[in-house]
């Protein structure tokens, strides 16, 4: 296949990109392109130059992929979720345009466990990771080097970039552009000020690959920019986006909020209110709605898949209903999270999908998409496309395990695990207590009826169950073995 370059140059005095087009087939072969399709990062007078290696047309065999994943939001944070004092147009229209979950999981509570299980397609136990990292913490986060979905794309000839929140590592190895992502913008750890991109211990914290960036935009409106730099630039060949939003994760501070007092080390860090949150949210929408209509406008609907989801259950000022607990809990509140995904041609429009899921069964899926064998070493999800096409009417039953430890850094004590299975949850408590709750979460989800004495034998085989697969996650093995 011929091949060209396209040299994509950032002019840092005028913040904006030029891409112009470099025919030379013989550079793929030299020392200075040892990965195909990496980008390379050079410094002349002032810009910045990626030089990305191109097919010579968009492969008619895998789509592009756009995994939107938004931070702390609540499940009835969406007006196609029950909301009523926020308006979500353009979420709600992607809903309409394709199919929304009803019975969605993230993999964890919290930010880093969810995004470790999406990235590696695996319960992320297994990486050791039960609790979000603290503000520059190192020695944890994914594995060095690691396999992650992205370095997977990446050999599939995937143009590959995550654009917002990483919180999955800081030390050299844990990196984006170590974990299989050709370009980075965003921030490393789990929050910072939207304006001034501090983190909460007061460290600078927004990056354009491994380089420290300065710009007092709303990070919302910078992520999106980026954002849409990136597919334009990848419109003719194969793309994955990973768009880690970090709103309406705290500090709370709306589009309008610049002069806001908020301060690291400070408790204005996490002051807020509904109404500050609900501006986040909508201006999230809106800025969702712009990269989708970019994806409109080159012509890229009918080849793209757009996944949107949430991390974990809403924090303060967020809206859970109709479940209890929230964030950090393994509550319904704490994990069942919005869930929608559209697919123009591919996916039936305006369907409800009520079969419970999980955040790394996308992983799964998008491996199937770009063409990758089903690997139990290496899977923990399963492919949705089936079901999501009509080709299967429900998943198969299977057993979906939470865990969540103590966490002294945020003076977080609320040791738990839980399994779902079916229309059952069964939740015991891992600390001196030894409580156990076991409900029927379809007829109440708000999980306000124990009924753990009128069950015993289902519930002694889902302990068992539990037990099994935290050996299992230990071993590093798969829980199927």
């Amino acid at each position: 296949m011929k091949s060209k370059f396209l040299a994509v140059i950032h002019c840092e005095s005028r913040n904006c990109l030029k891409a112009e087009v470099i025919h030379n087939p013989a550079c793929c072969h030299t020392q200075h392109f040892r990965v195909m399709f990496r980008m390379r990062f050079l410094k002349v007078t002032g810009l910045t130059v990626f030089l990305v290696f191109l097919a010579t047309a968009h492969s008619a065999e895998f789509p592009n992929i756009v995994f939107i994943m938004s931070d702390d939001q609540g499940y009835g944070d969406l007006s196609c979720y029950g909301a009523e004092d926020l308006k979500t147009p353009h979420l709600d229209q992607l809903a309409k345009d394709g199919v929304r979950f009803t019975d969605f999981y993230a993999n964890g509570p919290t930010c880093t466990p969810t995004r470790a299980g999406f990235l590696t397609g695996r319960y992320q136990q297994r990486l050791g990771i039960d609790n979000a990292l603290t503000y520059q913490e190192t020695g944890r986060g994914l594995e060095v080097n690691g396999l992650t979905v992205a370095r997977d794309l990446q050999g599939k000839s995937y143009a590959t970039a995550l654009c917002g929140k990483w919180h999955l590592g800081y030390d050299s190895g844990r990196t984006p552009l170590d974990q299989g992502f050709d370009y980075f913008f965003g921030l490393l750890g789990g929050n910072h000020h939207y304006f001034q991109h501090m983190d909460r211990i007061g460290v600078p914290d927004l990056w354009r690959g491994g380089n420290a960036f300065g710009d007092d935009g709303y990070t919302t409106d910078l992520i999106t920019r980026e954002a849409i730099d990136f597919i334009r630039i990848n419109k003719e060949r194969p793309f994955f986006l990973y768009l880690s939003h970090a709103a309406p994760h705290f500090p709370f501070q709306g589009p309008g909020d610049r002069d806001k007092i908020v301060e690291p080390k400070k408790k204005s860090w996490q002051v807020g209110d509904r109404d500050t949150y609900i501006a986040m949210v909508e201006h999230m929408d809106r800025c969702i709605g712009e990269t989708l209509a970019e994806i409109d406008r080159l012509g890229l609907r009918d080849k793209t898949l757009v996944i949107f989801t949430s991390d974990n259950g809403g924090d303060i000022h967020a809206r859970n209903a109709p479940f209890s607990g929230g964030k950090s809990s393994i509550q319904e509140g704490g994990i069942r999270v919005p869930c929608i995904a559209r697919w123009q041609g591919k996916l039936p429009s305006g369907e409800i999908i009520s079969a419970p899921a999980i955040t790394m069964d996308w992983t799964a899926t998008i491996r199937r998409l770009a063409g990758l064998e089903a690997d139990p070493a290496r899977e923990d999800g399963v492919d949705l496309m089936p079901l999501l096409t009509g080709k299967i009417s429900t998943l198969p039953e299977r057993p979906l395990f939470w865990r969540r430890k103590s966490d002294p850094s945020r003076k977080v004590d609320n040791p738990s695990r839980a399994v779902r299975y079916g229309d059952w949850k069964l939740v015991e408590k891992t600390d001196d207590s030894g409580e156990r709750f076991f409900y029927n979460v379809i007829k109440d989800p708000a999980e306000t009826i124990n009924v753990i004495d009128d069950h015993p034998e289902i519930v002694r085989k889902l302990s068992a169950e539990l037990d099994r697969w935290e050996k299992s996650v230990a071993l590093g093995s798969n829980p199927s073995e």
